[in-house]
């Protein structure tokens, strides 16, 4: 990675450290991200999945670790902790996939050479970060979505390696990380937090976003929520069931509506400047100290692993072509989906994509559930690795982190990650037979308490509709479709209006008016589709969230910086800083919580 236009200034505080920009420097960086914090992140999100059926991402808890170990190297440092963060999260990502093992194992599937599987999800993989990085530049640039756990990191980042910064949001960002990681213990070990299932990193999330995006999710959430009778009473649901187990059909179409005006948009734009020569391009700061970004090479970089996926796929799993193909134009589809509601409310809804993708198999014919999962794996892993790819650019993004190295470190990690994805099931389920159990077949007194395993519960269902395909869910993300295209080009035409624009600057009554609109009467599809995604509980939470940020934004006096200070940077507010800081907190109690829970089970 190393050549003479990488060396920077030398900012080390100490002269032992290996200098910016060697290879002794990049050496570091990938080793403490590849085999301390990746395998640590990773163990703890193979344990929650197999035991509670989600997973905390690695960015944060990464980019925490990540900073302490840059120190040396002052504010420079914070490039170096997102290298290392980066490449930390694609290793901790891969070893959370562990899960469609567990599937295989309870849907009574031939067994799959290791080899064969490690290298099936390489190539998964790699494709999907090269899809990642190429949606960046619309997601976290041209819409510059928040990415709220991205810009957590950023922040933390920037604190930890700059004292002025961390003089002037220490008491913010910590005291939110106090406050975080106390709320993410208590909601496990004291019954009433538990009950009303407190989520501090969703509040935090919810106080980066503000009310716009909050709001619409409780909304949605609660109409969802007055809907269960009606979707009872027309069989879309048991008694009893949660309202999301349809809901989120709806929901992820929504999102799906939506994109497809922003996509057209975007398109349109493209072509415009296109027909327009004689532009100059201009070169990102970050791409004028290192290896600049090439988009010929990023694009046979994804036609490459594309093809190796397709291969792979036939040959290994026997899998018919025209499905491998389908499953992998919907990982480009579902990339920018998912990229979409990551960036917006911090949820990447890649168990809904799998879903939806094993019910689009289902409409085509498709019948044998080992094709199915091995199809709609490709979409699960790919929105994954490429949600993490976008969430990671927006962390760099802010900080200016070049974009190339950037791509080459989670290229490094997703190189491990592959491995041990498949080794750190294998470990669990040799370990504890319990999982290798299908609990789908059980009663509730017969399953595991321990190790409850939601998410492959989620798949196996899908997968066993493989050979009982209900057309109402494919009527449920119609619905969703018609919903989020409706209510996403009646928002377009409305803030496009120039009289409807001078309104809404130009009075309190306008500003009122607009943020009804936002928050209630036409919100953003992907703000609402959260409230499908999740149960009532946490969509107030975040909503909570989300209504305290704009108040405090809008109506509490900016606090003026201390003389000698400069003003913190605008994605530096207070509310986003403490937001952070919840979101780190929480993400640390996981880490603890879960090691304890895996030392108590060893």
């Amino acid at each position: 990675m190393s050549n003479s236009s990488l060396i920077q200034p030398d900012t080390r505080r100490w002269a032992w450290l290996p200098p910016v920009g060697s290879w002794g420097y990049y050496t570091l960086l990938a080793a403490v991200g590849m085999f301390i914090l990746g395998p640590l992140g990773g163990i703890t999100a193979a344990f929650m999945n197999f035991s509670i059926g989600f997973f905390v991402g690695g960015q944060v808890l990464a980019g925490i670790l990540g900073s302490v170990i840059t120190y040396g190297y002052g504010p420079e440092g914070r490039h170096g902790a997102n290298y290392i963060q980066t490449t930390a999260a694609s290793v901790a990502g891969m070893m959370a996939m562990s899960t469609l093992i567990q599937a295989m194992t309870w849907m009574g599937m031939p067994q799959v050479p290791d080899w064969q599987l490690v290298l099936y999800m390489l190539c998964i993989s790699m494709m999907a970060a090269g899809i990642g990085m190429l949606y960046t530049p619309i997601l976290v640039e041209r819409m510059q979505l928040t990415f709220p756990s991205g810009l957590a990191v950023a922040n933390i980042l920037r604190a930890l390696t700059d004292p002025v910064l961390l003089r002037q949001s220490v008491s913010r960002l910590f005291g939110g990380m106090g406050a975080g990681l106390f709320g993410g213990v208590a909601a496990v070990k004291v019954a009433w937090m538990g009950a009303i299932e407190l989520s501090t990193s969703t509040f935090g999330a919810g106080l980066i976003v503000g009310a716009r995006v909050g709001i619409p999710a409780i909304v949605a959430g609660a109409v969802f929520w007055a809907l269960t009778p009606y979707f009872i009473s027309i069989g879309w649901l048991h008694e009893g069931e949660p309202f999301r187990k349809i809901a989120f059909l709806i929901a992820l179409g929504m999102i799906l509506g939506a994109a497809i005006i922003d996509l057209a948009l975007i398109f349109y734009r493209v072509v415009r400047r296109l027909a327009q020569p004689g532009e100059r391009v201009v070169v990102p700061d970050e791409q004028r100290t290192g290896p600049r970004a090439s988009l010929p090479r990023l694009l046979a970089w994804v036609g490459v692993w594309t093809v190796a996926t397709v291969i792979c796929g036939v040959q290994f799993f026997h899998e018919p072509l025209g499905f491998m193909l389908l499953a992998v134009a919907l990982c480009y589809l579902f990339v920018i989906v998912c990229g979409i509601s990551l960036g917006l409310t911090d949820s990447n809804p890649i168990s809904s994509s799998f879903v939806v993708t094993v019910l689009v198999l289902a409409s085509l014919g498709l019948k044998d559930p080992m094709l199915g999962l091995m199809a709609a794996m490709v979409v699960f892993v790919s929105a994954s690795v490429a949600g993490d790819m976008q969430q990671d650019r927006s962390t760099g993004w802010r900080l200016g982190s070049n974009r190339t190295l950037q791509f080459r470190f989670q290229v490094v990690g997703l190189l491990l990650g592959a491995v041990m994805a498949v080794a750190i099931a294998k470990l669990f389920m040799t370990a504890y037979p319990v999982l290798n159990l299908d609990q789908t077949v059980m009663s509730k007194d017969q399953a595991p308490a321990q190790w409850t395993s939601a998410m492959t519960y989620k798949f196996v269902g899908a997968l066993r509709s493989l050979t009982d395909p209900k057309p109402y869910q494919t009527d449920a993300i119609l619905i969703g479709i018609a919903i989020g295209l409706v209510t996403e080009f009646l928002r377009k035409w409305i803030k496009a209006n120039g009289a409807y624009q001078r309104f809404a600057a130009g009075s309190r009554l306008g500003f009122g008016t607009d943020f009804m609109l936002d928050a209630v009467v036409l919100p953003s599809p992907y703000a609402s589709s959260f409230g499908g995604f999740v149960n009532l509980h946490t969509s107030a939470w975040f909503a909570a969230g989300g209504v305290i940020s704009s108040a405090i934004n809008t109506f509490a006096p900016k606090p003026r910086p201390q003389p000698g200070e400069e003003e913190l940077p605008s994605d530096m507010s207070s509310t986003s800083l403490v937001g952070g800081g919840l979101i780190a907190g929480d993400a640390l109690a996981a880490l603890g919580l879960g090691v304890a829970g895996l030392l108590a089970v060893l």
